[in-house]
């Protein structure tokens, strides 16, 4: 994108933009919230009420008060608005870039989308119930990899669509 379009000279109009894109972003919300849901509501807390589902993963509900792979989340509890005022913060910066770009710019505004939806997921997590919920628990023998969720999945794709749009050719 050049600096151009960023400074409103071709700029698209709001209902042209990559805000028509935040469909994305709502579904992932309802998709991890409506999830997580039925985790809180069906699988007992703790790893040793997992569900086993195949000889490398399970279901589980366990819960986050840190970032991504419990970071932070022996802390006092400061890091709970940390974490939300980050996920605004983040939100709000994605849902502008996205009115600055047309809505046929796909890779970007998925990538964006992906995010923000994520980020909106684990928000609701923080301000509802004070932590995330987490309940997917991949492993290798003995090894089991950080329990996440979709939010988080969301989020990271997000964050790879970005990196690799910097490798890819663009047209001037």
């Amino acid at each position: 994108m050049t600096e151009e379009k960023y400074a409103g000279k071709n700029k698209p109009a709001l209902s042209q933009s990559g805000v028509r894109w935040l469909w994305l972003a709502a579904l992932v919300f309802l998709a991890d919230i409506g999830i997580k849901f039925l985790v809180l509501d069906r699988i007992g807390y703790g790893w040793g009420n997992r569900i086993e589902i195949l000889p490398f993963f399970n279901l589980l509900h366990v819960h986050n008060y840190g970032a991504a792979f419990s970071f932070l989340g022996d802390q006092a509890g400061w890091q709970r608005w940390f974490f939300t005022g980050i996920a605004v913060a983040v939100s709000l910066m994605l849902v502008f870039w996205m009115s600055k770009l047309p809505a046929r710019e796909k890779w970007n505004n998925s990538a964006y989308a992906l995010i923000i939806g994520g980020a909106i997921g684990n928000l609701f997590d923080r301000l509802v119930h004070g932590f995330v919920v987490d309940y997917l628990d991949f492993f290798w023998g003995s090894y089991h990899w950080p329990a996440f969720n979709l939010a988080d999945s969301a989020i990271c794709i997000g964050a790879v669509m970005i990196i690799l749009d910097g490798f890819r050719s663009k047209p001037e």
